[in-house]
């Protein structure tokens, strides 16, 4: 993905995401990756720890990794947390290159929610 499509594609979803729950910001990485983390969840409560935060977090950043084989899903706790185990190590690249591997996975994972969105009108 081209530079410019990949920034075009992530403010998409960054307006799509402010808009679903009526905020008045743009979510940064950050917020989204903790609303990935919950959807892979599957359950919403009330507060979560900044220790859950974290895992949540974690949790999307394995979902997100997992299509290139970084991680591999293991199963499910008793409390219903999801896990994963890393399979091999992201090559050695800096914070940008991150952040830009994990908004092209972003955009994959977000492309079917706003393909329905738009075709619903939404």
């Amino acid at each position: 993905m081209e530079s410019w499509e990949l920034d075009f594609e992530w403010l998409r979803i960054r307006h799509f995401v402010k808009d679903r729950f009526s905020r008045k910001a743009l979510p940064d990485l950050n917020s989204i990756l903790f609303l990935i983390g919950v959807q892979e969840l599957g359950y919403l409560q009330d507060e979560f720890t900044k220790e859950e935060k974290q895992d949540l977090m974690h949790i999307a950043v394995c979902t997100l990794l997992s299509p290139l084989e970084y991680y591999e899903w293991v199963g499910r706790d008793q409390d219903g947390w999801p896990h994963y185990k890393p399979t091999k190590q992201i090559d050695a690249i800096g914070v940008e290159e991150q952040e830009k591997l994990l908004k092209e996975q972003i955009v994959e994972y977000f492309r079917d929610v706003l393909t329905q969105s738009s075709s619903h009108g939404d």
